[in-house]
């Protein structure tokens, strides 16, 4: 247990949605919360401790100067570098004392930088489990050593599972990302196109009727045994687009008993890990009520947001800072009502589109029912998780259900608008592969290089990609900064005609300098995306792109426009390539159509009519 006369402090690695709600925790507990992530993240807009540190947490020299001021360090995310997490569990960490002499410092760091490790590949994760006896489904791993060796090994999972079955990527996969669903042999070629540069494994395929989470806590004596494991209520986690929208408590449709399985199956696993903390256990149900494991998160999880309300005296957020502390437990964890939801915030495709969301959960008052909206202080983009909203009623699940259903609807509308606008190509959606398949891009040498300041772009420059798919036209990817990466830059932009590049794209934010820089050193046309960053509203990108001086010419489109700037780039490739041409031609005539069509329509409906079916 930690000294009460020494208040402690938490080290934590990555300061989003999920630090901004444990220092809402923290805060009535007196307890300290050090951050290490960027200048403006969710939790330091609510945290101000001169202990707080600007910088990446997977910087090793950032993450050792939070040690130095932490009692423990703890995270946000798994994606850490654990070899320095390692050292410092080993070794501790230098600091210098006021008389100027260097002592080492032992930090604790809860979970085990062993837990962090093995969660990072899922393949090694799942290899673990099954080992310990846990439900898995069945895997093998995939040899990506040439395309030939990894067709091979492609043929060798089919002849094990049949079809179909999923490929996954081993790291950095989640919400649905770096899974492709392989049907037959015909998936083969896109399966060595997109995951050949890869470390990935086969899995058996699993239908499932629902998924459920189950949020833990795991406790341990100074040796690092177990003392206790102690499971929250066991909820239903709805993904669509491959995100959680929705979680229900208690879940739907399931037995009793097949709920208490899974609690026991999530309790199972954490057993088996190392360190102190909560972790989310997420699992399959299969028709006949079979329970697999098929991922863990080694932190709070939005599959637990709802215990904030829920589970008042112990939310999963409170619970983390009393495992990793030592702190008294209560013998078990139950809900203190009768049923929960929580509902996902997800940008829409205008920035203020999730307001209506927000204002609708702000008005809706009933003595059995309560609504709570929570906001994370992030900017709205499509698709992104910016706050959620937690309903707790003294009534059933299906009751409760009903109640909700003018949240449920608008938080619908919102994504069929997203969705509709991805695939007209008109709007900037996030990035997402779908889990069941991976879009090949069309094939041949690549024609227009599309590149960015940083991968949080990806999600502007998504709409244009998908132009340049519709037109079949061959691209190629890069992510080349301006000023992190100078040089890569430099030799990337003076390459790419040489390599048979016609167009570049690029994107970027803030200072917006890789437009320019690109340009001035390529003759090549180089088109500019103004990305909307986090002050301005976009205008300090536009203005810098824009303003280029007379001699390095750099065509400009509107803030986050990737879809005129993947549109422009067709057309400039149509000035020499008539296939180019022909197919801008029939998309104008497209969209002329589809014009007229409509204004008929108007003519035959009045407008109350014609907004009703729309």
């Amino acid at each position: 247990m930690a000294n009460p006369s020494t208040p402690p402090v938490i080290g934590l690695l990555g300061a989003g949605q999920l630090g901004r709600m444990l220092v809402e925790a923290a805060s009535p507990l007196d307890v300290q919360i050090a951050l290490l992530d960027a200048a403006n993240a969710p939790a330091k807009q609510i945290n101000s401790n001169p202990l707080n540190i600007t910088g990446s947490f997977k910087d090793p020299a950032k993450i050792r100067e939070l040690a130095a001021s932490s009692s423990v360090l703890t995270v946000e995310i798994e994606h850490i570098d654990t070899k320095v997490l390692e050292e410092i569990d080993a070794e501790g960490v230098q600091i210098t004392g006021p008389d100027g002499a260097a002592t080492t410092k032992k930090v604790a760091i809860h979970p085990s930088w062993r837990t962090l490790r093995l969660v990072q590949d899922k393949f090694d994760q799942k290899e673990y489990l099954s080992s310990q006896g846990i439900p898995v489904a069945d895997q093998i791993s995939i040899k990506t050593d040439s395309a030939a060796i990894m067709e091979s090994s492609l043929k060798e999972a089919s002849d094990k599972f049949g079809f179909p079955w999923m490929l996954k990527s081993r790291k950095d996969s989640y919400d649905g990302r770096g899974n492709l669903k392989i049907s037959g042999p015909a998936d083969f070629e896109v399966a060595v196109k997109d995951f050949g540069s890869l470390s990935c494994y086969a899995e058996r395929w699993v239908p499932f009727e629902c998924e459920l989470a189950v949020m833990v806590v795991r406790t341990e004596d100074a040796e690092g045994n177990t003392k206790r494991v102690i499971p929250f209520p066991v909820v239903e986690t709805i993904h669509e687009d491959n995100v959680c929208s929705k979680v229900f408590y208690p879940p739907r449709n399931v037995a009793p008993e097949v709920a208490q399985r899974a609690r026991e199956v999530g309790s199972s696993v954490v057993a088996k890990l190392w360190g102190r903390g909560v972790f989310a256990v997420e699992m399959f149900v299969s028709s006949k009520g079979d329970v697999l494991v098929n991922e863990i998160a080694p932190r709070p999880h939005n599959s637990g947001h709802l215990s904030i309300e829920a589970v008042p005296y112990m939310s999963q957020f409170k619970a983390q800072l009393t495992a990793i502390l030592d702190e008294p437990f209560p013998e078990e964890l139950e809900a203190s009502v009768d049923s929960s939801i929580m509902i996902n915030i997800l940008g829409g495709l205008r920035p203020d589109s999730h307001l209506e969301l927000v204002q609708k959960a702000k008005s809706m008052f009933s003595r059995k029912i309560s609504v709570y909206p929570h906001l994370y202080g992030k900017e709205s983009k499509p698709g992104r998780k910016i706050g959620h909203i937690t309903l707790t009623g003294s009534c059933s699940i299906a009751e409760l259900e009903s109640y909700a259903q003018p949240l449920i609807a608008i938080a619908d509308s919102m994504r069929k608008e997203r969705n509709e606008a991805s695939a007209e190509g008109l709007r900037p959606q996030q990035a997402q592969a779908a889990p069941q398949q991976v879009a090949s891009r069309p094939k041949g040498k690549p024609l227009v290089l599309v590149t960015m300041g940083s991968d949080s772009d990806l999600k502007v420059l998504k709409a244009g990609i998908d132009i340049l798919k519709k037109f079949d036209c061959p691209y190629e990817l890069d992510i080349t900064s301006a000023h992190r990466t100078p040089d890569k830059m430099s030799q990337v932009a003076k390459d790419a005609a040489s390599r048979g590049i016609k167009v570049i794209i690029t994107a970027a934010g803030g200072a917006a300098a890789l437009p320019g820089m690109v340009s001035s050193h390529t003759s090549l046309p180089v088109i500019g995306v103004p990305v909307q960053a986090t002050h301005m509203q976009g205008w300090d990108s536009l203005l810098s792109i824009v303003s280029m001086p007379r001699g390095i010419p750099t065509a400009t489109v509107a803030i986050n426009n990737s879809t005129n700037a993947a549109l422009l780039a067709i057309r400039i490739l149509g000035s020499f390539m008539p296939e180019y041409y022909d197919k801008m031609v029939e998309y104008q005539l497209g969209m002329e159509k589809e014009v007229l069509k409509k204004a008929e329509k108007l003519k035959e409906l009045d407008a109350d009519a014609y907004l009703a079916q729309m």
